[in-house]
């Protein structure tokens, strides 16, 4: 694989417990380890959009001393919001509050942002990516079942793009799948090939 060559030197540290994120960056064809650090995940209530998960992905870096894993260490750190309306939706507390998201996604489009953080002990780089999701309208008993079933409290905007609720009820998606995944692959690939 071009990019497991390329950083061949490094040990990689995906900073992140999400099993959607370890597939994805496994897919790129690189070695890693998954280390995850707790760190409290508030931001600024002034922040909006992409500057959340921006924010949020070099908080999660932080927790990181790059040379703690040895001299040629690479950490990544991502962390993904669902945007609606001038809100942030979150992960869903509970079984009500993923009913509630879903059904204001429920026939309307709103934007998926991902934020990535690469460092290593010579650089610390962000960016980020935007993706635009058209959900067809739900009806109250696809809802609760998919959440029964699926159990979506631990993704953003209470569901994965990736499941059954992405099977039936996404009409258009504009900017790139993985993102909405999780993880922007394609924009990794290219900013991991400039280190």
């Amino acid at each position: 694989m071009i990019l497991n060559q390329k950083l061949k030197d490094y040990r990689i540290i995906l900073a992140s417990a999400s099993p959607r994120r370890k597939e994805l960056l496994a897919g790129l064809g690189l070695s890693f380890d998954v280390i995850i650090r707790e760190v409290e995940e508030t931001f600024p209530s002034h922040l909006t959009r992409e500057e959340i998960p921006l924010f949020l992905a070099q908080l999660k870096a932080t927790a990181f001393n790059a040379n703690e894993f040895g001299e040629k260490s690479l950490i990544i750190t991502a962390d993904t919001i669902v945007w609606l309306n001038d809100k942030v939706l979150n992960k869903p507390k509970d079984f009500q509050e993923a009913v509630k998201m879903l059904s204001k996604i429920s026939g309307q489009t709103h934007e998926v942002f991902t934020g990535v953080c690469i460092k290593t002990n010579t650089l610390q780089h962000t960016f980020f990516a935007e993706s635009k999701v058209k959900f067809r309208q739900l009806t109250l008993e696809e809802i609760e079942w998919y959440i029964e079933t699926c159990k979506p409290f631990d993704k953003a905007g209470a569901y994965g793009i990736q499941e059954w609720i992405g099977y039936i009820g996404i009409e258009h998606i504009e900017g790139s799948f993985y993102n909405v995944m999780g993880l922007p692959t394609q924009m990794l690939y290219k900013e991991l090939m400039k280190i």
